[in-house]
This record gives structure tokens, C-alpha cells and sequence, in this order.
């Protein structure tokens, strides 16, 4: 698909997969997201494997839509979140995909080895949820300006 101009790309409802296997940072996020302009759409994996199956369209997921941007945490069951960046930078059908690490963790060393895996960006969870719905918008607002549309 030819890149959008401007005006087209902020009105078009960015496709957001969220990863996190916390159910109160989930209802947060869903929260700090649904406050945006321009509300995105949702798609939700509680864990490495789920978001992995609806990447590559696996199982249940075999109609899902290719999101414009996959937000996870890097402490998952099943699959963590970096070995699901790994599989997505893998991927030449995914790759261009910004995958954003939310996380609990501020290791130096989980920050080195997401970027040094191809991860957009890496932010830490803030424990007050009013700055940590902050966090989540000011990602959407950034990706929404970036996003060029993969599909």
C-alpha cells in the first residue's frame, strides 16, 4: 500500500495489539487509549503465545487484521515479550511493524537487548496510573502521527 497523506492517516482508526497478561495494567491501558482522539482499535493477546498466533494468524486468529502497532509487556506466560519481538523482526510480513516494550522493568540490559532486537521503544510502567495513562497516550499520539499504514 502507497503511504497515506497526512490528513488521511490521522483519520484512519489505528489497529493497536496490546500484550499484557496483567488484568488491572490491561484495564489501564484500555483506559488511556479509549481517552484518545480518534479512538484506535483494540486487539488484546494475554500472553506470548495468543499474540503470536494472532501475528501470524494461527488458530482462531486466522481472519485477524495486521495491527498498525503491537504495545506488550516483556514479562509474559507461555512466551515472553521479547521472544515475540524476536519472532516479529523475524518475519519480513511483520517486521515493519513498530513493536513498543511497556514493561515493569527499567534493567538496563532488558532495555539493551529490545533495542538491539529492533523494538520502537521501551518504556518503563509507571506505578501511578495517572502517569502511566499518560505513557500509553503519548505513544498512540506518536504513532499516530508516524503510522503509514502496512495493509
Amino acid at each position: 500500500m502507497s503511504p497515506r497523506s497526512l490528513p488521511e492517516r490521522n483519520n484512519y482508526p489505528m489497529r493497536i495489539l496490546v500484550v499484557e497478561d496483567d488484568p488491572l495494567d490491561m484495564e489501564t491501558i484500555k483506559k488511556a487509549l479509549g481517552k484518545c482522539t480518534n479512538k484506535p482499535e483494540l486487539f488484546y493477546a494475554s500472553d506470548g503465545e495468543e499474540a503470536l498466533d494472532f501475528l501470524f494468524r494461527r488458530g482462531r486468529y486466522a481472519d485477524a487484521p495486521r495491527p498498525d502497532i503491537i504495545i506488550s509487556c516483556l514479562q509474559l506466560p507461555r512466551i515472553d515479550g521479547a521472544e515475540v519481538l524476536s519472532a516479529v523482526k523475524q518475519e519480513p510480513k511483520l517486521q515493519r511493524i513498530p513493536f513498543v516494550v511497556l514493561t515493569g522493568s527499567s534493567r538496563e540490559v532488558d532495555i539493551h537487548h529490545v533495542y538491539t532486537n529492533g523494538a520502537s521503544g521501551f518504556f518503563s510502567k509507571p506505578v501511578d496510573e495517572e502517569e502511566f495513562e499518560t505513557v500509553v497516550q503519548a505513544i498512540y499520539s506518536y504513532w499516530h502521527l508516524a503510522m503509514t499504514p502496512l495493509e
